[in-house]
């Protein structure tokens, strides 16, 4: 409809309705409603504003249930669903912070250089057909107390290294 209403100058609206098969009715309806809409989405507008003023305050982290409680203790009652709703229709949610912010809390800079690995770290492996194992020894710590000593050591697949291995297997 809103490609119809665009070029309704350049081609004739009886055309554009033809070629994109849709009937005038359709159309002419949605015009009506656009310049005359429901109390429905005129109350919606306004709860739009408010809405959007209290995700805002918040930073951007309160999601529809905080908002939909704090439109409450304003006194503004409404369904937390419909929130739901026009929260989503323009783009708007809360920080998901057990899950991580969505796009990041950061912003990085592309023009930046990465900090070296200063670590220097060597992840190739020496050999194919090799196995990692961790080694968990318990120790006596003490007074009863057991402490559990772990290591990972690197040996050649079937080897134990001089040690009892349980849960590994050759690959």
């Amino acid at each position: 409809m809103r490609f119809i209403h665009e070029h309704r100058d350049q081609f004739a609206v009886a055309l554009l309705l033809r070629v994109l098969n849709i009937g005038a009715s359709t159309y002419y309806a949605w015009v009506k409603q656009a310049e005359q809409p429901c109390d429905r989405d005129v109350v919606d507008l306004g709860l739009i504003s408010n809405i959007h003023e209290i995700w805002e305050t918040s930073g951007r982290t309160y999601g529809a249930d905080r908002v939909h409680r704090q439109l409450r203790r304003d006194g503004i009652r409404v369904g937390r669903k419909r929130v739901e709703r026009l929260m989503a229709e323009q783009g708007w949610q809360g920080a998901f912070l057990r899950r991580g912010w969505r796009g990041g809390s950061t912003k990085q800079d592309p023009r930046h250089t990465p900090a070296p690995d200063l670590v220097n770290r060597q992840f190739t492996a020496d050999g194919p057909n090799r196995l990692w194992v961790a080694d968990a020894t318990r120790i006596p710590c003490g007074e009863g107390v057991f402490c559990w000593l772990r290591s990972a050591t690197r040996f050649p697949a079937g080897s134990s290294g001089g040690r009892r291995l349980t849960a590994a297997t050759p690959t």
